[in-house]
């Protein structure tokens, strides 16, 4: 019984980790937007220095994970995060750009520790296979939510934009530092049991690229993130570039179509994930999403009105791109796939989770590497829709290993 009790604590500890990881990454993105009134390049800088962080700083924190352990991992994130923002905040103060990329870049190391952490954890925690995908799903539910809400508190505060906006997200950043050091002293005094224990006194024969499914996991993964940023991304691009009154607004909105949907996906994901296996929901969606794509592609330019209140999110006889209404169903597919591809690719590692958790975090920065390559050098020459092939080749690997790859051939290597 008290076995069991420490796991619903652990378990609930890192879900609300999950939701956290989607709190502090759009709080830093008022000060991006307010900088961008002054500097035109700075509007998605801090999002790139989150990015670049996770390519610099993934495998050190699975080397920190087999070092310290899960609950030192964290604790150490915790402090991290808390002085990003605070660097953050210092930077409105001073008014200077350069220590708000800083703040982002040491907001991103935390986010990529975190990470690191509770992927494996709630994995491990549901024993792998399905029911570990369950876990994961239900804390990237909690992220979702969180990452839908956050903006709302960031526009109820802000209001309407400025130069002058930094004494209104104060607030948010000061009240985002005392949730990390909050969560601090309560998790150090929390006892959570470690799902593998002495892992420092463990010796690894091998990397975990060493097993063929998780080095093409940690592949899909980077394509992954790629898909789950750039399908949004190029669309509100595109969108806000059409000539109509209020495109910026509407693109916005379509935007926030695709994250809602994410949310739907997940939560729908936790429902399934007991009895449907990771394999087939990975499988399904991958297919489902290259279809929706692809429909997209070819329905070109023809428009539709769309009428829609759910509060947070408003069209009001929006003529949009029929194209459009396939981009964003897309987010009930992208939200499978994180969970599916890190469960499969885990499956069966043993001692090598924590320190494949580090490469899988390694990879995240595919979410800054193909949007790029879609929006710099596809997009000018071939137009949006037709870049979104791109879309569809990453897709299709993702399919391939639902299909294929995850399969684990490695079996001979120890892990225990």
């Amino acid at each position: 019984m008290s076995n069991k009790n420490s796991n619903i604590v652990a378990i609930v500890t890192m879900c609300f980790i999950f939701a956290m990881i989607s709190f502090v990454t759009n709080m830093a993105a008022p000060f991006g937007n307010i900088w961008g009134l002054s500097y035109e390049w700075a509007g998605f800088a801090g999002n790139l220095m989150n990015f670049a962080a996770y390519l610099f700083m993934g495998i050190p924190a699975g080397n920190m994970l087999v070092k310290y352990g899960y609950k030192k991992t964290t604790l150490i994130a915790l402090i991290v995060g808390a002085a990003g923002l605070g660097v953050q905040l210092l930077s409105g103060v001073v008014g200077n750009i350069y220590v708000y990329l800083l703040g982002a870049l040491i907001c991103g190391f935390c986010v990529c520790m975190l990470n690191t952490v509770v992927n494996p954890m709630l994995n491990l925690l549901g024993g792998g296979g399905n029911r570990g995908n369950q876990l994961i799903q239900t804390g990237g539910t909690l992220n979702s939510l969180a990452g839908t809400l956050t903006p709302l508190l960031v526009g109820v505060l802000v209001g309407t934009l400025t130069k002058d906006s930094f004494p209104k997200v104060a607030p948010l950043i000061i009240t985002g530092i005392a949730i990390f050091l909050a969560a601090f002293a309560v998790i150090s005094f929390i006892k959570i049991e470690e799902p593998q224990k002495n892992l420092s006194q463990l010796t690894y024969e091998k990397s975990p690229i060493a097993f063929r499914h998780c080095l093409l996991g940690i592949i899909a993964i980077f394509f992954y993130v790629g898909v789950e940023v750039t399908i949004p991304a190029t669309m509100n691009a595109w969108i806000s570039r059409l000539d109509f009154a209020g495109a910026a607004a509407v693109a916005g909105s379509l935007a926030a179509l695709y994250w809602f949907f994410m949310l739907i996906g997940r939560a729908a994901s936790v429902a399934i994930s007991g009895k449907v296996s990771t394999k087939t929901q990975l499988t399904a969606v991958s297919a489902v999403a290259i279809v929706l794509v692809i429909a997209a592609i070819f329905t070109g330019n023809s428009n539709i009105t769309l009428n829609l209140n759910l509060g947070f999110i408003k069209l009001e006889n929006a003529q949009v791109p029929l194209s459009c209404v396939f981009l964003f169903c897309c987010g009930l597919c992208t939200s499978v796939m994180w969970g599916g591809i890190f469960n499969l690719a885990t499956e069966g590692l043993g001692k090598y989770t924590a320190k494949a958790s580090g490469l899988f975090m390694t990879m995240v920065v595919g979410g800054g590497v193909m949007p790029f390559i879609q929006d710099r050098l596809l997009t000018p020459y071939v137009g949006y829709l037709a870049s979104y092939w791109l879309v569809v080749a990453m897709l299709a690997y993702i399919l391939y290993y639902a299909l294929v790859g995850c399969k684990n051939v490695n079996k001979d290597i120890k892990v225990d």
